[in-house]
């Protein structure tokens, strides 16, 4: 069956012709957006080709693509999903049989690297070590060595359980640390303990490194509090690369001056660009990414090929499809 592909996203030129080449092998018609979405994190445009499209692949309005009969699949090029997550689009699509995928296959290993990045820098002191050479250029070493620490033991717990913290989980495997992770399905899972919402305060008081990869919805919303931060163990390092809106910014910035953290290394925020004059810039071992996480060179290139594979599946009913969500 020919099918009919609209893209919205904004491509590089070697992402485009692969894509080009990708669609005309499978014998489908491709067509691109005036107005496509130039961030995997914004939403493009209305645009009225959508009425007629049979797949969707970008960031396309959610409202126009449940009122768009004709489509069978949307395909965006994100791990995040927010806009899309409302019980009128996801119960839309299922009840039509259409399908609705994201990318995050595409984004987990350069997320999960990331966090692992974080913490290997944090534990040998080379944050602390960079710093010093912009500055005074002490040479340090009995402070340094007697700071460092191993990640071997260590307990971490993963706020949230998808495709970046099983990634991370295999990363960390080789430095033998406890994990637990807490999510709405209390699936067991192989070198995990998989914790309900009521042990969280529990298991926080005996964890060295909390890894926040919460999604935005109501439920998540300043999930990272108050209560939560003061129940952290001491010194607790706390890694947010889920999305700015689960921690509250304020308690955050309280516990890095008391103490309680030990550091913060965060990627997201709940204004972006953060602005200069957000206390977390100057918070004490508080260290800033501009979400870069899921950043790789070759995401263009990397998601192509990842809807490409997909649309191999598509073909054949979709069975074996990526990054399903319905």
């Amino acid at each position: 069956m020919k099918l009919s592909i609209l893209c919205n996203a904004a491509f590089s030129e070697p992402a485009r012709q692969l894509l080009v080449e990708g669609i005309k092998t499978a014998g489908h018609t491709l067509e691109f957006s005036k107005q496509a979405a130039t961030s995997v994190l914004g939403a493009g445009a209305v645009d009225p080709a959508l009425k007629t499209a049979d797949i969707v692949f970008g960031q396309p309005d959610a409202g126009e693509c449940l009122r768009a009969k004709s489509i069978k699949w949307v395909a965006i090029t994100s791990a995040g999903y927010t806009r899309y997550e409302t019980p009128e689009f996801m119960e839309g699509f299922r009840a039509r049989g259409s399908f609705f995928t994201n990318s995050s296959s595409v984004f987990s290993e350069p997320c999960a690297q990331h966090v692992l990045a974080m913490m290997l820098s944090l534990g040998r002191q080379l944050l602390a070590s960079h710093a010093e050479q912009l500055g005074e250029r002490r040479w340090q070493f009995s402070e340094r060595r007697a700071a460092s620490v191993l990640l071997n033991g260590q307990t971490v717990l993963l706020l949230g359980y998808g495709a970046i913290a099983r990634r991370l989980t295999e990363l960390l495997a080789p430095f033998g640390v406890k994990l637990y992770a807490v999510r709405r399905k209390a699936h067991s899972e192989r070198g995990v303990h998989i914790i309900a919402e009521d042990r969280v305060t529990a298991v926080l008081a005996e964890t060295d490194h909390i890894v926040n990869l919460l999604p935005d919805n109501e439920a998540s919303r300043n999930y990272v509090n108050a209560r939560r931060l003061a129940a952290c163990k001491p010194g607790a390092k706390f890694y947010n690369i889920g999305r700015g809106t689960t921690v509250d910014e304020r308690a955050l910035v309280q516990a890095l001056e008391s103490g309680r953290l030990g550091a913060a290394y965060l990627d997201v925020f709940a204004e972006e660009p953060l602005p200069p004059s957000n206390p977390l810039w100057t918070a004490p071992n508080c260290f800033i990414t501009p979400h870069t996480a899921g950043g790789r060179s070759d995401q263009d290139v990397a998601l192509v090929r990842h809807f490409l594979a997909n649309l191999a599946a598509f073909e054949k009913g979709g069975e074996g499809m990526s990054d399903r969500v319905v």
